[in-house]
C-alpha cells in the first residue's frame, strides 16, 4: 500500500472517530435531519452508534414509503424518553387500523410537537379517545381528508397546547368549542379547509393571538369571526360569506379572496359589500397585507363610486400583479391611510381572477371600460412589464402618500424582460427623501398565503 493511500485511510479514520466521540446529544441532533430508514443503517458503523438513533428528539415516519412492519420495528426500538415532534405521515387505507397504536406510542414519549398527515386517506378514520387527554402536547399539526370528522366524545384536556392547525376536516361549531375549552393556554390557531363551521365563536380563548383561516367554494368555513384577543389575522376567503363580528384587538391583518378557477361566476355585488365591510372592522389596524384579488374588488367598489373608510394603517403590504385592474383600489386605499409610513409592493401573479370577468362585470353596470382604466396604461397583466410600468407604478403610489419614510418593490424575476437599473423614480416634493427600493428576486407562491 503507497504511503499516500495509508495516510488518505488514517485522516477518513480519525474523522470517523472525531464525529463517534461527540456526545449522544449532538448525534442524535444530526441524525434528526436525514431520513429515519438512513438513520437506523448508522448502527451498523460501530457500536458506539448501535443505540444512538433510538433516543433521537425527532422522529418522522411516512407510511406511505415504509411498510406497517418496518414502522411498528421502528418504534419497538424507538427508547427515548421525551420527543420533541413526531410526524406521521400515512395515505394508505390498509394501516387505519394500526394507526392508534402509532400515535399511543408517540404519547407514550412524551411528545411536543405532534403532526399527523391522512390528507388523501380514503378510509374514514376516527380519533381515538386517549387522543384528547395529554399534558405534554405543545402543538398540534392534524390534516385530515374531508369526510373525517373531528367529534371529541370525551372532555379534552391539552392544558398546555400552544398551537394548534387543523386541516381538512369536518369539524362543526360545538366540537371547536370543545376542543378549545380544553385548550387554556392557546395562542395560534390554524384553520384550513374545515367544514362545517359557521360561527368562530372565540371569545373564551382569552390566550389566543394568532388567527389564520383558509377556505374555499367546495369547504365553506365559518361565515362569521369573534375574535377579540387576537393581534394578528391572516385570511384567504373563498367567495363566500364571511363577517368580522368582533376583531377589536387586532394590529396585523393579511386579507385575500381565494379565486377558484373552475368557477368563473363572479359575485361581484357581493364582494364588494364583504370586503368594505371588512376594512370597516380593521380600519384601526396599524399593519395590513392585500392580496391581489382582494384589491381588485376594491378596484370595483371605487369605479362605482362607493365610500371607503379611512385607515390609520402605518405599514402597507400590497401582495398583487402590478396591472390595471388593481390600480383604482390601490389609488383609494392611499388616499384613505394618511398615516403611512412603510409601503411595500410584492409583485407576482398568484391565483389572481381574470380581468375579463371584471370587464364584463362593469360591461353589465354600464361603464365604459376605455374610462374605467383610465388612470393607468398598465397592460392587463404583469407578465410583460417594461420598466416604464414599474417607473409609472411607483409614481402613482408616490403621487398618494405623505407621510411615507419607505418603500420597497419586489418584482417577480421570472416576469421581468428588463434591468431594475433602467427603471426612473420618480421625485415629489412632499416626499422627496422617501427612501425606495427596487429588488428582482422570485417571488415563491409558498411565500404568499
Amino acid at each position: 500500500m503507497s504511503q499516500g493511500k495509508m495516510a488518505d485511510d488514517r485522516r477518513i479514520k480519525a474523522a470517523v472517530d472525531l464525529i463517534s466521540n461527540l456526545p449522544d446529544e449532538i448525534l442524535q441532533h444530526i441524525l434528526c435531519f436525514i431520513r429515519i430508514k438512513l438513520a437506523i443503517t448508522t448502527s451498523l458503523l460501530s457500536r458506539r452508534w448501535k443505540h444512538v438513533w433510538c433516543e433521537i428528539p425527532s422522529l418522522s415516519l411516512d407510511a406511505t414509503i415504509l411498510t406497517a412492519a418496518s414502522v411498528n420495528k421502528t418504534l419497538s426500538h424507538y427508547t427515548a424518553p421525551k420527543t420533541k415532534s413526531f410526524h406521521l405521515k400515512t395515505y394508505r387505507s390498509k394501516y387505519t387500523p394500526h394507526i392508534n397504536r402509532w400515535i399511543k406510542c408517540a404519547m407514550s414519549h412524551n411528545v411536543e410537537n405532534l403532526s399527523l398527515d391522512f390528507w388523501a386517506n380514503s378510509y374514514p378514520y376516527k380519533l381515538p379517545d386517549f387522543f384528547y387527554n395529554s399534558s405534554s402536547f405543545r402543538q398540534l399539526n392534524i390534516k385530515l381528508i374531508f369526510f373525517h370528522t373531528i367529534v371529541p366524545e370525551c372532555t379534552v384536556s391539552w392544558k398546555f397546547l400552544r398551537k394548534l392547525s387543523l386541516s381538512g376536516c369536518t369539524l362543526s361549531d360545538e366540537s371547536l368549542a370543545k376542543i378549545l375549552t380544553g385548550c387554556p393556554i392557546l395562542e395560534y390557531l390554524t384553520l384550513c379547509h374545515c367544514s362545517e363551521l359557521k360561527v368562530l365563536d372565540l371569545r373564551k380563548s382569552l390566550r389566543l393571538r394568532t388567527l389564520q383561516i383558509r377556505r374555499d367554494m367546495s369547504v365553506p368555513g365559518p361565515t362569521q369571526i369573534v375574535a377579540p384577543h387576537i393581534h394578528s389575522l391572516r385570511l384567504l376567503n373563498s367567495q363566500l360569506s364571511c363577517t368580522f363580528v368582533d376583531v377589536a384587538s387586532l394590529t396585523e391583518a393579511k386579507l385575500d379572496i381565494c379565486y377558484v378557477s373552475v368557477n368563473p361566476n363572479l359575485k361581484a355585488d357581493f364582494l364588494q359589500t364583504m370586503v368594505l365591510k371588512m376594512l370597516e372592522k380593521i380600519q384601526n389596524v396599524e399593519k395590513l397585507t392585500f392580496g391581489g384579488n382582494f384589491i381588485q374588488i376594491l378596484s370595483l367598489a371605487e369605479i362605482r363610486g362607493v365610500s371607503f373608510p379611512m385607515l390609520k394603517v402605518k405599514t402597507l403590504t400590497l401582495d398583487t400583479d402590478i396591472c390595471q385592474y388593481v390600480i383604482p383600489g390601490i389609488e383609494r386605499l392611499l388616499q384613505n391611510s394618511p398615516d403611512l409610513e412603510t409601503l411595500t409592493a410584492l409583485s407576482r401573479d398568484f391565483n389572481s381572477m381574470p380581468g375579463k370577468y371584471l370587464d364584463q362585470y362593469l360591461k353589465s353596470q354600464g361603464f365604459n371600460l376605455n374610462t374605467c382604466w383610465r388612470s393607468t396604461s398598465l397592460n392587463n397583466r404583469g407578465v410583460d412589464l417594461t420598466s416604464e410600468h414599474v417607473a409609472s407604478f411607483v409614481e402613482l403610489m408616490l403621487k398618494h402618500t405623505k407621510k411615507l419614510d419607505k418603500m420597497l418593490v419586489l418584482l417577480d424575476e421570472r416576469f421581468l424582460q428588463f434591468e431594475i437599473e433602467d427603471v426612473v423614480v420618480p421625485t415629489f416634493p412632499h416626499n422627496k427623501n422617501v427612501n425606495v427600493v427596487l429588488c428582482a428576486t422570485k417571488l415563491m407562491v409558498s411565500e404568499q398565503w
